[in-house]
């Protein structure tokens, strides 16, 4: 147990002699509660059986990610929000951009929410873009 801000006690994953759990064993761990919980196990149950000290809220939040993103979203390493340009949404953006490279962002945006029903700024829609090459040039170098 740590304490966090406030000073409340919090659960955290198990400490193993060395360190922290390898990355390997939490993601088999953090499966094992998901699949446990799908079973019909309570939540406290389903971490005991997996061998990890974590909250209500974060074992329901890991499924809820697994359910949403398939096995892959418990892999991720991140913190805080998940991406949301992942598997089919990523392909399609893509797909799109490469038959067609010069619609702005903000009409892909649009299509975004009309299609997958997916709200995203227009940045990350750009930050996606460029990560798969598929940028929009500015303005000011189209008219060169």
């Amino acid at each position: 147990m740590r304490k966090n801000k406030q000073g409340r006690e919090t659960l955290t994953e198990v400490q193993h002699p060395g360190g922290n759990m390898e990355e390997s064993k939490r993601y088999t761990a953090r499966v094992q509660v998901v699949e446990a919980m799908e079973q019909g196990l309570s939540w406290c149950e389903a971490v005991k059986c997996a061998g990890l000290e974590i909250s209500q809220s974060t074992a329901y939040r890991l499924r809820q990610r697994m359910r949403q993103g398939g096995e892959q979203a418990l892999r991720e390493g991140r913190h805080g929000h998940p991406i949301k340009l992942r598997g089919e949404i990523r392909q399609w953006l893509e797909q799109t951009c490469r038959q067609a490279p010069s619609p702005p962002s903000h009409e892909i945006q649009t299509q975004l929410a009309q299609q997958f029903s997916l709200q995203i700024s227009v940045s990350q829609i750009n930050r996606a873009r460029a990560s798969l090459g598929v940028s929009n040039p500015p303005q000011s170098a189209k008219k060169k």
